[in-house]
């Protein structure tokens, strides 16, 4: 900041000069007391100067209305809304989201650094305020090809970046737990570090927590926040399109600990944010739980800023930034309009901000690479065993189960069975043509016939199909290098529907209101295909091969049992007595 500038802020909270913009005869909500307050909000150079009686140039009477601020995502994953940040920027604004900290580490994964790149890039150019994390695990394991590979030494320069805050998640617990220096390295690069605590120990968050990790957003129950809170870590309450934590968490939150707790979306689908909301959801929900409206809302501003050293983010209070929203009902969160740097952003739901050109995303396109593959690439040896190894689905859960089951079997090979349920699953590599296949057994996805395939597979994004029968899976895979990534929908061998995404196979060039329609398009053609109705198929698709997330996932190297962290045949030997990592 200059001189001048702040020269002016002063003068105009001194009340020698006149506000740029004063909002009167609002209701603040006070996170710091967690009460309402009055006076007019004096607004200087984007930034709140004053609260108390105040003129302006321009001045809003908000009689009626609630004022509070800004929402902040704690932890999502921009692509995967499938569009690029400018875009996302005008789906998420009118909910009142003037902040996230984003995670790049699916571009990261397919592109490296020239992901991070055009990430940061189109990022400068949208209304709201995008921080970043950088990606502390690319690939997430050692146990699958991913386009990329991120070194301490490749991700230190991106530090020096005014949107980079610190280290995203880290997920690969075993590194950490080794003391591998190369996780080292990464763990000394930032204070600020992001958690992933799926299934670990209170022993093993006691070893994340020593080494200053901050954050957890992979929590499912009340206890496992409880134990997170208790060794110092803030505990993101998650609701995003596949994972739905937030139900089963806002049970342990009370006003003892909910300065703790952040909302965050993590993994949310475009048609999820445009009809259901960003963390304006969380929020609402906390409200109908019970959760005090001032409390909810500190949970999604105060709280998140304070967890990211957001200084100047999070509250109604002088030299705070002026993100902050306008409601019309406080109890049921009702937002009117949106303001980000004391600028109208959003009103009534529609984005009113700047519309940008798109950033150059040469650098991150052509990436699906696939080698030449058969049907025959597709069989599944069973021998003369009928048990297998199979992912067993838990609708709108990341973690899955690990089932033992007897699997329909022809001629020494696995055949998909919509009425058993069993349905063939196959992870291909995209990034180099290297021709590595993961072949597993799903139960749960339900799909009556045809076959879905998408490159959008958390978090090496190789090309992941499921299908009733081979040919339909060939097709969809084929449909996919044909768009140089996507979402595609194959019936007796023809596309049904399919979406491009032609940005590191995770994103459109096209406007979000284009990509939301042909998100409609294969809804319904999900539906001409048998899929259910009560969780999105192509959603939980997209994390089986996730080889961080309990129980069994498949990566394309093959079937990964997260329990043991290594690979696993998908027949079951006569001797194996291993019990299901889902019965634990």
């Amino acid at each position: 900041m200059k001189k001048a500038q702040l020269k002016n802020r002063i003068d105009v909270a001194n009340k020698q000069k006149k506000a740029d913009l004063v909002i009167r005869h609002a209701s603040i909500v006070n996170v710091f007391t967690k009460t309402l307050t009055t006076g007019d909000v004096a607004i200087s150079d984007g930034v709140i100067v004053g609260i108390g009686n105040y003129e302006g140039i321009e001045e809003i009477d908000a009689t009626g209305k609630f004022i509070a601020p800004g929402l902040i995502d704690a932890h999502v994953h921009i692509e995967s809304s499938m569009v690029t940040p400018q875009q996302f920027s005008q789906v998420v604004l009118p909910h009142g989201v003037t902040t996230v900290i984003t995670d790049p580490h699916e571009i990261a994964n397919v592109s490296g650094t020239a992901g991070l790149e055009f990430m940061l890039k189109d990022a400068e150019l949208a209304m709201l305020d995008i921080k970043m994390m950088l990606p502390s695990c690319v690939p997430a394991t050692s146990f699958e090809n991913a386009g990329a590979q991120l070194s301490a030494d490749d991700l230190r320069p991106f530090l020096k970046r005014n949107q980079v805050l610190g280290l995203a998640e880290v997920m690969d617990f075993p590194a950490v737990l080794q003391g591998d220096e190369a996780m080292l390295d990464k763990l000394l690069l930032s204070r600020q570090i992001d958690g992933h605590t799926a299934g670990l120990t209170d022993n093993d968050i006691n070893v994340y927590g020593t080494t200053g990790i901050l954050t957890d957003h992979e929590c499912v129950t009340k206890e496992e926040m409880t134990a997170r809170i208790e060794r110092g870590l803030y505990v993101m309450l998650r609701e995003g399109s596949v994972a739905k934590d937030l139900h089963a968490l806002l049970e342990g939150v009370t006003e003892q600990n909910a300065q703790r707790c952040l909302f965050c979306t993590d993994d949310k689908h475009l048609d999820d944010l445009i009809e259901e909301g960003s963390v304006d959801y969380n929020v609402r929900t906390a409200i109908r739980y019970g959760i005090n409206p001032i409390t909810a809302i500190s949970m999604a501003t105060l709280n998140a800023a304070q967890c990211f050293g957001l200084h100047q983010k999070g509250a109604i209070a002088p030299g705070y930034d002026a993100d902050f929203i306008l409601l019309d009902n406080l109890q049921d969160f009702t937002i009117a309009e949106v303001y980000k740097a004391g600028q109208l952003a959003a009103k009534d739901g529609r984005y009113m901000g700047p519309m940008n050109a798109d950033s150059d995303s040469s650098p991150v396109r052509e990436t699906v690479r696939i080698a030449e593959l058969s049907v025959e690439s597709l069989q599944i040896s069973m021998g003369a065993n009928a048990s297998a190894h199979v992912i067993g689905i838990n609708p709108n859960k990341l973690i899955t189960e690990h089932l033992i089951e007897e699997v329909p079997v022809a001629d020494g090979m696995f055949v998909s069975n919509p009425e058993s349920g069993h349905l063939k699953i196959a992870v291909i590599e995209r990034h180099r043509a290297t021709g590595n296949i993961g072949l597993g057994i799903v139960k749960g996805l339900g799909l009556q016939n045809g076959a879905i395939a998408t490159t959008v597979a958390h978090d090496s994004h190789n090309v992941i199909v499921v299908g009733t029968n081979d040919e339909d899976m060939l097709a969809a895979i084929n449909a996919l290098q044909e768009l140089q990534g996507g979402l595609a929908v194959v019936q007796n061998g023809q596309v049904l529907a399919s979406l491009s995404l032609p940005i590191a196979g995770l994103m459109s060039t096209q406007p979000f209101t284009a990509v939301y329609e042909q998100l409609k398009t294969l809804d319904e053609s999900l539906l001409r295909i048998g899929a259910p109705t009560y969780f999105n198929a192509f959603l939980t698709l997209s994390f089986l091969s996730l080889p961080v997330i309990p129980h069994l996932k498949l990566t394309d190297r093959g079937l990964f049992d997260v329990a043991k962290f290594r690979h696993i045949s998908v027949p079951v030997p006569v001797f194996d007595t291993i019990q299901p990592s889902g019965d634990e």
